[in-house]
């Protein structure tokens, strides 16, 4: 039998799926020939065969599309094409305050010309100008930037090729080398005569696979995308290689639950596994499959990641060199061109408006903010960030009919929180906007004030009363001092904090709140290669009977052992973990290596009775459809008795459950595992919990025994607790005891167990061999 010696108290602390498809609309005519414009422009520029012809081609078709007078293209400062004038009657000085922002006409030869402009970014960063006698409208302003997004896509493209062939002519490559890089050419060349021919996007996208696997020889590849209704959610959408009857199962699939393409998604960055079957971020299903190797890279949209483009082999292990990862990124820049190309011809046929709402796009919205900052003289220009709180809970519980509702009914309140010339804008999912144009920051901060007041009253949704409350983040500006990507990503940060501060309130900018999540991004950077490095630690605390002492289990609890800033508390990274999906491949590594631990202790006991030993689960491992397999896999492999193992959910987690979540605890709880409530009596419907979910034992939180010996009426809300918890035949845990006094009246009412700092502090593996098998002298 194993005894604890007292210790003194310590100080411790303890989908529709993203593929954009052209659908049928009411168009009127200038939306028809915008669209044929668009299409005309990305035939003429794709057919250009080097990037001088193409940016020729590119100012010709704009001006001739937009009726212009006179058009120029820049690239770092200096005119690369020109219509209407010729280069050395430019006037460079006024073209550079165009570009800059600060005048929006242009005199030449004593007349007078309304310009409009759009920036090219990428390789050749640079920017299209055209000018008329006659203002341009909001279309062909949006027009226009469709004209550069993709004459920028087919820029980097030539860009691509241009390298490609410069290197290889550089380096003087094998000829069998220079025979990869022209059957890269090739395909890269098919693909773009496909996007030009307005090819069906999933045609398109099936050949990329397809020439990726071919290319880089490898028997294996796919692409999947986030899902529109849930970015939480990816789904194969093209595939080579793939077994079919593994591709349902890789539809609605978390992002986190993805492997390596997971984490080139929520990392936004390349990721190469060499050796997979020893990596620390394999995910057994798939080394039972024999993978041997795999890579991923992210693809974008405007800049943001929509999903992944993935490759393997079966057959052998593959270094990836940087040649294979340039390659691979080529066609990966390839999906984002076919699906920004699909996407702008849908925006054009869609107009400038939400389908659902009725409200302004993200298009529209950012051009009349540009606008706005740009002819507001007096006051200043505000932008609110409104998200729901808990949209998920209602769309998930409800069905995405009723979650549709809500949305339009949201709509509808923030119509009516606005003045005439105010604009509300749906940015997608239960994510709105709203421009606050020729307005102070007192008089923005009473309309996002009135928008949460507005929220919180119930909805009518046939019959039923839902309710959605939200957050709202303030970013004000005086004109000309920002842009308007900028005070939306101040929106967004203000909005992140209100959401940190407890939800159903608004936030005003405040330059600390972007530093300060600066420090979140590199914290976040940080962890995503501490999953990679393995950084993490477990540490072991005793649960002890209380009347005996004796230690009948442990505590996991994970540790993150930083290379430069040390050991980093859990309650610094675990949320973190858990916002960014990571707490997935860090939880699962924490079960198998928490059985692994207790089942060795077990074997050394010289029968006496085994420890169990108590892991806790986050909401997102709840969410898994696979979590009932992974434990009775981390079981099976340890050989640890089922019964030695406890999961622990706090009540928190269990607010907003779901029938799934019951099913899989169920399946859990037939595995032979006991299921306890950590931190009971914080939440509050303990009761019906305790009712409801198939618990064993439950966990007394620690602010109830801080107060035992000093308020009773402490003591006897805690000791009702216990009595509970006896009439229920439920065991009982008592959490944090750290002196004598709190052990005695515990113990007096029958509490039968209870660990803290009185006992032990969490253990290392070996401290605890050393406190349940002391050494004899």
């Amino acid at each position: 039998m194993t005894r604890l010696a007292h210790r003194r108290p310590g100080s411790g602390t303890r989908p529709r799926v993203a593929i954009p498809q052209l659908r049928c609309a009411r168009a009127d005519c200038n939306d028809v020939l915008a669209t044929q414009q668009l299409t005309e422009f990305l035939a003429v520029v794709a057919d250009r065969p080097d990037e001088a012809a193409a940016q020729h081609a590119a100012v010709e078709c704009a001006a001739r599309a937009l009726g212009a007078d006179l058009a120029v293209l820049t690239v770092d400062g200096g005119v690369v094409a020109a219509v209407g004038l010729s280069a050395e009657r430019i006037p460079a000085g006024a073209l550079t305050e165009i570009a800059a922002g600060r005048r929006a006409d242009l005199e030449v030869d004593g007349r007078r010309y309304a310009v409009t402009l759009a920036h090219l970014g990428g390789v050749v960063p640079g920017v299209l100008v055209l000018g008329r006698r006659t203002p341009f409208t909001v279309e062909e302003v949006c027009l226009l930037r469709g004209m550069a997004r993709v004459l920028e896509l087919s820029l980097q493209a030539l860009h691509l090729i241009e390298m490609e062939r410069r290197q290889a002519a550089e380096n003087d490559r094998l000829i069998t080398s220079l025979q990869r890089r022209q059957r890269l050419f090739d395909e890269l060349g098919s693909v773009q005569r496909a996007i030009a021919r307005r090819e069906p996007l999933r045609r398109v996208l099936d050949q990329i696979t397809a020439s990726a696997a071919e290319l880089l020889d490898v028997e294996m590849a796919g692409l999947t995308v986030l899902d529109l209704d849930d970015p939480a959610r990816t789904s194969l959408i093209a595939s080579r290689g793939v077994p079919d009857e593994a591709v349902p199962r890789l539809q609605a699939v978390p992002v986190a639950a993805l492997g390596v393409a997971g984490l080139a998604i929520m990392g936004d960055e390349l990721v190469a596994v060499d050796d997979y079957a020893n990596s620390p971020i394999a995910v057994p299903e798939i080394v039972r499959a024999r993978l041997k190797s795999v890579m991923a890279v992210p693809v974008h949209e405007d800049g943001t990641v929509v999903g992944a483009l993935f490759v393997g082999s079966y057959q052998e292990i593959r270094a990836w060199d940087r040649a294979s990862q340039e390659i691979l990124q080529a066609f990966a820049e390839h999906v984002s061109l076919a699906i920004t190309d699909a996407r702008t011809l849908r925006e054009m046929n869609h107009a400038f408006h939400d389908s659902l709402t009725g409200l302004a796009n993200r298009s529209l919205f950012r051009t009349r903010t540009e606008n706005a900052l740009a002819t507001t003289g007096a006051g200043g220009v505000a932008t609110l960030l409104v998200d729901l709180d808990r949209f998920k809970v209602v769309n998930d519980s409800l069905g995405h009919a009723t979650g549709d509702r809500l949305l339009a009914a949201v709509a509808d309140r923030l119509r009516e929180c606005l003045r005439a010339g105010d604009t509300a804008a749906r940015l997608g999912g239960d994510e709105f906007a709203v421009l606050l144009p020729v307005v102070t920051e007192p008089a923005a901060v009473q309309v996002a004030r009135r928008i949460v007041h507005a929220l919180r009253e119930p909805f009518d949704l046939d019959g039923r009363e839902v309710f959605a409350s939200c957050s709202v983040g303030v970013a004000y500006a005086e004109s000309g001092l920002v842009d308007a990507e900028d005070l939306l990503v101040r929106a967004d940060l203000a909005m992140s904090e209100a959401k940190k501060q407890g939800k159903d309130q608004l936030a005003v900018f405040e330059p600390a709140m972007r530093e300060s999540f600066q420090r979140h991004l590199e914290l976040e950077a940080d962890l995503r290669r501490a999953v990679l490095r393995h950084e993490f630690e477990l540490r072991f605390q005793p649960i002890v009977r209380l009347r005996t002492e004796e230690i009948s289990g442990l505590e996991a609890l994970v540790r993150w052992q930083h290379p430069e800033r040390g050991m980093i508390p859990p309650l610094e990274f675990i949320p973190l973990a858990e916002e960014t999906g990571l707490i997935v491949p860090i939880g699962e590594w924490v079960l198998r290596e928490a059985c692994r631990q207790a089942a060795r202790w077990n074997a050394q006991r010289d029968g006496q009775a085994p420890l169990t030993v108590s892991v806790n689960l986050s909401a997102v491992q709840l969410e898994r459809a696979d979590l009932p397999q992974l434990v009775a896999a981390a079981l099976a492999e340890s050989g640890l008795p089922a019964r030695c193992l406890i999961i622990e959910l706090t009540e928190s987690l269990l607010v907003d459950h779901r029938p799934e979540t019951l099913r899989r605890l169920e399946e859990i709880k037939a595995l032979g595992v006991r299921l306890a409530i950590d931190d009971f009596g914080t939440g509050y419907s303990s009761l019906a919990y305790l009712r409801n979910f198939p618990v064993d034992i439950i966990k007394i939180d620690k602010s109830f025994v801080d107060d035992i010996g000093d308020l009773p009426a402490a003591a006897a809300l805690t000791l009702g607790i216990i009595q509970l918890g006896q009439a229920l035949q439920l065991s009982t845990v008592a959490e944090g005891i750290e002196d004598a006094g709190q052990l005695s009246e515990l113990a007096g009412g029958n509490c039968e167990l209870g660990q803290g700092y009185y006992f032990a502090e969490p253990l290392t593996a070996t401290a605890m061999d050393d406190l349940l098998f002391p050494r004899q002298e």
